[in-house]
């Protein structure tokens, strides 16, 4: 499976537990960037956020995917999943603000999805 068909999956799974503002950001053209794709999302709640990584990890593992590293559940403000060439951010609206990875990664192409 590509990094880029992984990165749908992950979507799907955010988008069914209602996941906002989600961007698949193309990190492939950034020099020294260390993955291909960031997925990020915001929730809610922590419960919206648990729920979130809970829906992707479900719909990865039906593709035979795991994460290699999973941080961030023990107080669900922000979760990361790294599957090494895509990592998924699950963030509360206000951690993701104030993170700004969006920002960080400016010179990544950003794809906005419709949720």
């Amino acid at each position: 499976m590509t990094a880029e068909e992984l990165s749908k999956i992950i979507v799907k799974g955010m988008q069914e537990k209602k996941a906002s503002n989600i961007v698949v950001m193309d990190l492939r053209g950034v020099k020294n960037a260390f993955t291909d794709f960031f997925v990020i999302c915001s929730g809610n709640s922590d419960t919206q956020i648990e729920a979130i990584s809970d829906s992707v990890e479900e719909v990865t593992q039906n593709f035979k995917e795991k994460p290699w590293r999973n941080e961030g559940r023990q107080n669900n403000q922000w979760i990361l999943m790294d599957y090494i060439n895509v990592v998924a951010h699950i963030f509360l609206k206000e951690q993701r603000e104030f993170y700004g990875l969006e920002e960080l990664w400016g010179d990544a192409k950003f794809k906005k999805i419709d949720s």
